[in-house]
């Protein structure tokens, strides 16, 4: 978890909103890190998650995730809500900031409208939290 916050710094350095993502296979080993480059490379498709589940993807040698787990600081958007569901992403683990960034409780709903190709399980909590149990 400490790691995505070290990665939501960096975007914050680059002129972005500070989001940091990384995605654990099922060893818990990290197999893909992203922060919001959108500013940077003018790219507005690059959202820490998206990045993240790209890197993993290729580490992985398939898109689908669905035994990955996906840490990230901030509540998800819609786009990349939509990116976790069609890479079957197994869990995600939200980890706010602060009390501030709180995730919305529309968030886990939104899981619930659409039309999941996974078993998602949406865990949330601040980063000092201990991981191991999820």
């Amino acid at each position: 978890m400490r790691a995505a916050l070290d990665l939501a710094a960096k975007a914050s350095q680059q002129g972005d909103v500070p989001v940091g993502a990384i995605v654990l296979n099922s060893d818990g080993e990290v197999v893909g890190r992203g922060f919001n480059t959108r500013e940077v490379d003018n790219d507005p498709m690059n959202h820490a998650e998206v990045v993240a589940m790209r890197e993993a993807a290729n580490a992985n040698g398939s898109w689908r995730l669905d035994d990955h787990t996906l840490v990230v600081t901030l509540e998800p958007c819609t786009m990349c809500a939509g990116a976790a569901v069609q890479a079957r992403i197994g869990r995600i683990v939200l980890v706010p900031l602060t009390i501030k960034l709180e995730p919305l409780d529309h968030f886990g709903m939104w899981f619930e409208t659409v039309d999941c190709h996974t078993d998602l399980k949406l865990f949330q909590g601040y980063w000092q939290m201990n991981v191991a149990r999820f």
